[in-house]
């Protein structure tokens, strides 16, 4: 696995807050490094970005001709299932591993970390923020996959990863988390009204789950706005500023 890592010019005095963003489908950990003009806004606000990639990769790590399968689309699931099982664990990577690391070597305050996505990443920010409570001071997403459990861009992967018994894939699932649990902290989401993938986001799932719940929370729909790092970049500001609010409250 490989990751990226900007640090404001604080971190040379001492530990600095951190943001995650988890990239979508066939993304790695440079795309949103690149496209999506976040280190500007970090360095304004004093905070760490953490940068991983999607799926683990390399030779020996299972794959598939499709593009929303195998590497490039992990899902930020512990794949149970061959022959993803070995090297599929991306929950554990994000929600674990990859925090140890990085408190561990660089100056991060493990107590003050917030996270963001786009897409796939949208919906990893949000199940691990549900699914970690306590550990998010604020989550935030562009464009996420919301209600996986009842969409192509869930249903398919689910299965592969973690079999067909549909109950191990609700905790995976932000519409079906928001209402059993919900968030203990601030949420903003993001999502264009031009987004060609609008059926399988299944953004209304989670706003009637929010509604329901009275979930502290701000959902935006962006006229105009597709699923691309434009509409990332656009907002990108906003998100940042979002979360340096709650991690330095």
């Amino acid at each position: 696995m490989t990751f990226g890592l900007f640090l404001p010019e604080e971190a040379r005095d001492g530990p600095v807050p951190v943001l995650w963003f988890l990239s979508g489908l066939t993304c790695t950990h440079e795309n949103a490094m690149v496209k999506g003009g976040a280190q500007a806004f970090a360095a304004e606000h004093g905070l760490a970005l953490a940068f991983p990639d999607t799926s683990p990769r390399g030779e020996g790590v299972a794959d598939d001709p499709a593009f929303d399968l195998g590497q490039g689309a992990g899902f930020y699931v512990n794949a149970t299932e061959a022959p993803w099982s070995p090297h599929f664990r991306m929950w554990d990577y994000v929600a674990h591993e990859l925090p140890t690391l990085v408190t561990r070597n660089f100056e991060i305050d493990e107590e003050r970390q917030a996270i963001t996505g786009h897409s796939m990443g949208g919906h990893g920010a949000l199940t691990l923020a549900m699914g970690l409570p306590g550990r998010f001071r604020s989550v935030s997403a562009f464009a996420p996959i919301c209600n996986p459990v009842a969409s192509d861009w869930g249903r398919k992967q689910f299965t592969a990863y973690l079999g067909t018994d549909e109950s191990a894939w609700s905790g995976h699932d932000a519409s079906v988390l928001m209402a059993k649990r919900g968030f203990d902290g601030p949420m903003l989401v993001d999502t264009g009204t031009k987004d060609q993938f609008w059926d399988l986001l299944r953004t209304e799932a989670l706003v009637a789950a929010i509604a329901a719940r009275r979930q502290e929370a701000v959902v935006r729909l962006q006229p105009g706005y597709d699923h691309s790092y434009f509409f990332i970049s656009t907002f990108m500001g906003e998100h940042v500023a979002f979360h340096a609010e709650a991690l330095y409250r």
